[in-house]
């Protein structure tokens, strides 16, 4: 990746653009705040041209690729002289803190709110109770939240499991079939893991959920149902607490709706996890 700040690196680059990267740059320039969220394809939407020109872009300014473009889009943002909202400063009292990072978990729900699908979660909790096995996948910080959702859903039946790292994810998916069910966690709904093991899900006729950020992410084309997280990730920002409290907010939901379509179960499940974990408190 260039040292080089990117828009100093875009203004030297410009010459050699193409008149498609022209309008890129032009987009860049006057959305640089929202451009760093953005996907790939939801660029290339709002620029009018195709991905690959989006990817020749990158490649013009010296980029691997779009990832590492808007890293550097990113970093210039956030750079001494670019105003940036909701800027911290060193000084910045504790006091401050409380109602900064309250205003960016409320946020990040708010958002979460406005783009959930409510037909899209009864889809979904429809699949959870028709599935014979359900398993909660996810890598990285995903990972972490795939099993707290797997943790929520096993309070109520033992047909919802997890896999470990993605090695033991692709292993599962090539064994199970038509009637099993797959909750996969991705904010980008493009990594490549994540691709091979749906793409082997798939294959074998598994049904998926996946819980990402992005409408147009490639993931988003191998599932049957696509429940959306509305946080907003800066890429200096990856590990977001907020943005992974929004995931927890849509897996909330889904466990309130099959909770309730399952009451006579889950009233239940929970009176003898319950009574079981009774011996372990003081």
């Amino acid at each position: 990746m260039t040292n080089q700040n990117f828009w100093d690196l875009l203004q030297q680059k410009r010459p050699e653009l193409t008149k498609s990267g022209h309008i890129v740059a032009d987009y860049l320039t006057q959305h640089a705040e929202d451009a760093q969220y953005l996907s790939i394809s939801s660029l290339a939407r709002a620029c009018h041209v195709a991905e690959a020109t989006i990817f020749r872009f990158c490649r013009a300014l010296g980029f691997e690729g779009y990832n590492e473009m808007k890293i550097a889009l990113a970093q210039a943002n956030a750079a001494p002289g670019h105003v940036v909202a909701q800027t911290l400063e060193p000084g910045t009292s504790t006091e401050a803190l409380f109602e900064h990072a309250a205003a960016a978990f409320s946020a990040a729900v708010s958002g979460t709110r406005s783009v959930l699908n409510a037909a899209a979660i009864d889809q979904a909790a429809t699949m959870l109770q028709r599935a014979r096995q359900v398993f909660c996948f996810g890598q990285g910080g995903s990972g972490i939240l795939a099993r707290e959702i797997w943790a929520k859903f096993a309070t109520i039946s033992s047909k919802f499991h997890t896999a470990g790292d993605s090695h033991m994810e692709l292993t599962t998916a090539s064994l199970l079939g038509p009637e099993d069910v797959i909750v996969f966690v991705s904010y980008s709904g493009a990594t490549r893991d994540m691709m091979t093991t749906l793409k082997t899900a798939r294959n074998n006729g598994v049904k998926v959920i996946l819980i990402t950020h992005y409408d147009d992410a490639p993931g988003t084309a191998l599932a049957d149902v696509v429940l959306l997280c509305g946080a907003r990730e800066s890429p200096l920002d990856a590990g977001s607490i907020p943005v992974k409290a929004s995931v927890l907010y849509v897996a909330e939901v889904l466990v309130l709706r099959y909770s309730l379509d399952n009451q006579e179960l889950t009233a239940l499940s929970r009176d003898r996890v319950s009574h079981a974990m009774s011996s372990k408190l003081l």
